[in-house]
C-alpha cells in the first residue's frame, strides 16, 4: 500500500454535511474528492476552476429577478393571457 499523508481542516459543520450528502450522492467520500481535487491540481498546475469575484451581490440578483418576473406578472395581469385551447386555435392546432 501507497504512504500517505493525513490533512485537517476546518470547515463549517452545515458545510460539511452539504457536501459529504452530494459527494455520497456521486459515489465518493470526502477523502477520494479531495484526492481527485489534488490531482487536478497537479494536472493544471493550479486550480482546475476559475475564481472570480461575483459581478453582482446576492442582493443585487435577487432584486433583478423579482423585478423581472414582476414584469411578467403585470404583462399577464394589463395584456391578459390566453387558455390553453384559445394557443391552439390561434396556432391552428
Amino acid at each position: 500500500m501507497a504512504k500517505t499523508q493525513t490533512v485537517y481542516t476546518r470547515i463549517a459543520p452545515e458545510l460539511k454535511m452539504d457536501v459529504e450528502r452530494i459527494l455520497a450522492r456521486l459515489g465518493l467520500t470526502p477523502s477520494e474528492a479531495i484526492n481527485v481535487f489534488f490531482n487536478q491540481v497537479v494536472l493544471h498546475k493550479g486550480l482546475p476552476f476559475e475564481i472570480k469575484v461575483p459581478n453582482m451581490t446576492f442582493e443585487e440578483a435577487q432584486a433583478i429577478l423579482m423585478s423581472k418576473l414582476k414584469e411578467g406578472e403585470d404583462s399577464v395581469v394589463n395584456e391578459g393571457w390566453m387558455t390553453v385551447e384559445a394557443s391552439r386555435a390561434l396556432l391552428g392546432l
